[in-house]
């Protein structure tokens, strides 16, 4: 979110890499693999997060809009 102070299209990059699932999942295995707790912990977090955000009609951000995502406009009825 904080890179929406400095534009629409920076922001919608950190938030898309923030929230993107196979992040996550990478997250969780690293963690796994190297049996570090804390990491794979974060992984948790960061897919249930993730996954709960798509639940909600939260998806991934395009550029022109906040609240345009690949699963529509969020907060507006289509």
């Amino acid at each position: 979110m904080i890179g929406y102070v400095m534009n629409t299209r920076v922001g919608a990059v950190t938030y898309n890499l923030a929230h993107h699932q196979g992040l996550a999942l990478a997250v969780l295995i690293a963690g796994i693999y190297f049996s570090l707790s804390a990491l794979t912990l974060a992984g948790i977090i960061l897919f249930g997060h993730s996954a709960m955000d798509r639940l909600l009609g939260y998806g991934l951000k395009y550029p022109d809009d906040f609240k345009h995502t690949h699963l529509g406009w969020v907060g507006r009825k289509n």
